[in-house]
């Protein structure tokens, strides 16, 4: 099987680049061609325009030689090394001068907040502090580009707030290149300028988080990026205009013809609509762009209700509000925005 096949992107200088997808799709080991840990079997990756691995070149210039930095998913740090040693490893390694090493590791202690332990042994340090030894020891030579693998999975769920929040200040400040690689969408879509959605080795649809989110290109990057609607239906026109006949569903959705795009009368196609963009009406008489629908199950979240719905054969989830209620069993009607939801091909 082909764990990377074609793909193709750049990350602009302090551009904060994400790949998001799940385990076994093919983005870590992009992130190890990258950083020279895998070799390529063909293409080409360049590195401020030159290039760093090229098979039909004969290029392969090996990691110590990428002027890149690499925080990994377990960290790696040295258990029998002091902090201070752990972070100059790299410029050990690279015959720096006393002086220099020494001021550069202080400084980047410095950056991610970690004044003052320089002689601590690292297995005295928690979860957090070592996440921070570990990009102290990928910033300190200032590399070109920055690469971290899942580098906030083995922190607490509170803690992995906080140390998004600070890598992406720090990113920010220090206007580091990142090529960053998550299966938290969350994670993504709160740190990064642009997503890069891999599935099975190819990506999928790239772009900013908004753009994504409400303009999905695949019902994949859909599912992926939080929660989706999808029903099926067919494409109805007429002189007065467009819509989809929702199968199953007893309803359709009116559609501006600018919001059909390439598809023809007849053919199938599935809506997809985020649970947020859908609003929940007691029963009734259906009218354009809503359809019925029958409570299934009913979940007290505090300041909100959950609603597991059943509707033209399929069962979703939506939130409301606490104002309206209805009980399980109860028939209800369920509004689409037409300007709100995405047309794919069956």
């Amino acid at each position: 099987a082909v764990a990377v096949d074609r793909m193709s992107f750049a990350v602009a200088p302090g551009e904060l680049f994400t790949m998001l997808g799940p385990s076994g799709c093919g983005k870590t080991t992009t992130l190890r061609l990258v950083a020279g840990l895998e070799e390529p079997d063909e293409g080409e990756i360049f590195l401020n325009g030159i290039p760093i691995a090229s098979p039909k070149r004969g290029i392969f210039l090996p990691p110590d030689r990428r002027q890149m930095g690499m925080v990994f998913q377990s960290y790696a740090i040295w258990p029998h090394l002091t902090v201070f040693e752990n972070v100059a490893f790299p410029l050990r390694v690279r015959r720096e001068s006393a002086p220099v090493l020494r001021k550069r590791v202080l400084e980047a202690l410095g950056l991610v907040g970690l004044e003052g332990l320089a002689e601590r042994g690292a297995t005295e340090l928690s979860g957090g502090q070592q996440q921070r030894v570990a990009l102290a020891r990928s910033l300190v030579y200032t590399p070109a580009i920055l690469l971290l693998d899942e580098p906030l999975s083995n922190l607490d769920a509170k803690l992995r707030e906080q140390m998004r929040f600070e890598l992406r200040s720090l990113q920010r400040r220090l206007n580091l290149s990142v090529l960053y690689v998550t299966h938290d969408q969350g994670e993504a879509m709160a740190m990064s300028d642009r997503i890069a959605v891999v599935h099975r080795g190819r990506l999928e649809q790239v772009g900013a988080a908004a753009e994504l989110y409400e303009t999905p290109a695949s019902s994949f990057v859909g599912d992926f990026l939080g929660r989706t609607v999808m029903l099926q239906g067919t494409v109805k026109k007429n002189e007065k205009g467009a819509w989809i006949d929702l199968r199953n569903a007893s309803g359709c959705i009116s559609l501006k013809n600018d919001r059909l795009g390439p598809f023809a009368e007849g053919e199938e196609v599935r809506i997809l609509s985020r649970p947020e963009d859908i609003d929940l009406l007691p029963g009734g008489e259906v009218c354009p762009n809503q359809i019925k629908a029958e409570v299934e199950m009913v979940a007290y979240l505090g300041d909100h209700l959950e609603y597991s719905v059943s509707a033209g054969g399929r069962s979703f989830v939506l939130a409301a509000g606490k104002r309206a209620r209805y009980l399980v069993g109860a028939g209800i009607r369920l509004a689409f925005d037409p300007d709100r939801i995405t047309i794919l091909p069956l």
